[in-house]
């Protein structure tokens, strides 16, 4: 019972820390971006900021506005923090990873996805509808990518758990997999297009030719607003926490020892700090494409994906 206890604290612990630090990385992916561009940047708390604004906001709601649309930012935030709790940040020791593998865990992001496009569309407005069919398209394209990225590491460790994945990666003796190089860059194209980043879709722009995301949520304000943003923000750094276990697990606590918690904090700081970095730059370097080129780009990453695994399967590599 004891060590039941000590597995669900440094659960909650782990999830409470990402959705803490989730706008802080967005901020400083955006920080990073304007430093780069020469700007000067609104800051790295700007995104708390912003939280903190609309959520002393009065919500305006449409009036033929159903269940769904009320409760879709809430399914979004919640389907995040539980997204969060599932994946290793700090230690792979958490109390109910056996329940959930990555195949839930892209199913998760399913279910977010699912009500965000049906809120889109529950209002009837054409941008809402429109941002509801290119996010469904990108889903059904970067989806299969991201399952078939979870596969490679999957027959490395032959268990579909990511805690487990993550504690035999971690704590084994240090070895090149060129299957993994392929799911890695596989899986750096599917983050790209999951959270709307460039060159899939750009998250500062209101250009109703381009736009996704920011089509999906232009009928919200206030505290809807702000659990989706809030959302967005939890999810890449959820994404980038499953980047930095797959790829760069070392510096995971293994069992429950507290001591080693602090050291595994700074590795976790420095890990996302140069993801956001490396985000920034990609953001930089890239130009956002039209709409009708990212099946190609998302068509890319699944053969990428796929490569791996098969490399893993046939080569044993």
């Amino acid at each position: 019972m004891a060590e039941f206890v000590e597995s669900f604290l440094s659960q909650l612990a782990q999830t409470v820390l990402v959705v803490l630090l989730a706008p802080l990385m967005l901020g400083w992916v955006n920080q990073c971006r304007a430093w780069l561009q020469n700007r000067s940047g609104p800051g790295l708390l700007q995104p708390y900021r912003v939280l903190h604004k609309l959520f002393h906001k009065d919500a305006l709601l449409a009036h033929n506005a159903s269940v769904i649309f009320r409760a879709a930012p809430y399914i979004q935030f919640g389907c995040m923090v539980l997204a969060a709790s599932i994946v290793p940040v700090l230690g792979t020791n958490l109390a109910f990873s056996p329940a959930a593998d990555v195949i839930a865990l892209v199913g998760v992001f399913a279910l977010a996805r699912v009500f965000s496009s049906l809120a889109a569309m529950d209002v009837g407005t054409a941008f809402g509808s429109l941002g509801a069919r290119r996010e469904m398209l990108v889903a059904s394209l970067s989806e299969p990518a991201l399952l078939m990225v979870f596969f490679t590491p999957l027959l490395i460790v032959q268990s579909s758990s990511l805690s487990s994945i993550v504690d035999a990666l971690a704590h084994r003796d240090f070895a090149i997999y060129p299957s993994l190089a392929f799911a890695a860059v596989a899986f750096i194209m599917v983050l790209l297009a999951e959270n709307a980043r460039i060159p899939v879709d750009n998250p500062a722009t209101h250009l109703e030719l381009t736009m996704i995301h920011e089509a999906l949520i232009l009928e919200y304000s206030a505290r809807h607003l702000a659990l989706i943003e809030w959302a967005t923000a939890v999810k890449l750094t959820v994404y980038c926490a499953i980047g930095i276990a797959l790829f760069a697990p070392w510096g995971m606590v293994e069992g429950t020892n507290w001591l080693m918690f602090p050291a595994a904090a700074g590795a976790l700081v420095i890990k996302l700090a140069l993801a956001g970095t490396g985000l920034a730059v990609l953001e930089t370097v890239s130009a956002k494409m039209r709409i009708f080129r990212a099946p190609e780009f998302l068509g890319m990453a699944f053969l990428f994906a796929v490569l791996g695994m098969l490399i893993r399967q046939l080569l044993g590599a």
